[in-house]
């Protein structure tokens, strides 16, 4: 089910680090076994662990879509690094509310433009739910470091720095609900270039006020 609630995205980023209800922050590790308690994902980005820490949602964003930011209908790279610190694998159902799907891609792949001709061959059609395995005391990365990424297709509103999007995991049915906020880039856009201005003397020698032409009158 998606929906577009404009209110909802404005106060997405109070919301990015906090768990909603039967959720905790993901901090210093509580809960977690030794296997995956070390591993640190090198992507930023808002970790959301379950109450008894047998799940964790890490490192969530949306990639940076450059200064103009994402219109209505375009699609967006979600990253994110899913924790199972459970002794059991576990299949992970993923969903979005502010996109008309969410698929598995090829982080490489070209964006379409309100479209889904840019899905991989192992991606789900767009009536199944995208699931993802996690095997028992490790973690599955879908980020740019990795060969899959998720990706949400058809946004549907504008989305610029500063917004978020809220995407729900189902980790057989422990529910983590977050808010994927949009990527800032990580150097500042360098300044333009400034405008310099040549005067070559073609101008005046067009209208006969210059140069050697104007001389001999």
């Amino acid at each position: 089910m998606t929906r577009s609630i404009r209110g909802s995205r404005r106060s997405a980023l109070l919301l990015a680090g906090l768990a909603t209800s039967g959720l905790l922050l993901s901090g210093c590790s509580a809960g977690q076994v030794a296997e995956t308690a070390g591993t640190v994902p090198s992507v930023q980005g808002v970790n959301v662990a379950s109450e008894n820490g047998d799940f964790a949602v890490r490192s969530l964003l949306i990639a940076y879509p450059g200064v103009d930011g994402y219109q209505a209908g375009d699609d967006a790279n979600l990253d994110v690094v899913l924790y199972n610190d459970s002794p059991d694998p576990v299949t992970v159902t993923v969903t979005a509310e502010d996109a008309r799907d969410i698929v598995l891609s090829d982080p490489h792949a070209p964006l379409g433009e309100g479209s889904s001709t840019a899905r991989t061959e192992t991606e789900p059609p767009a009536s199944a739910p995208t699931q993802i395995t996690v095997p028992p005391l490790s973690y599955v990365q879908l980020n740019s470091e990795a060969s899959t990424v998720l990706r949400l297709i058809g946004l549907n509103s504008p989305l610029r720095v500063g917004e978020a999007v809220f995407v729900t995991f189902d980790f057989g049915g422990t529910t983590i609900r977050a808010a994927a906020p949009v990527s800032v880039p990580l150097s500042p856009a360098a300044p333009p270039e400034p405008i310099i201005e040549r005067h070559t003397g073609f101008e005046e020698l067009e209208d006969g006020h210059g140069g050697a032409g104007g001389a001999g009158h």
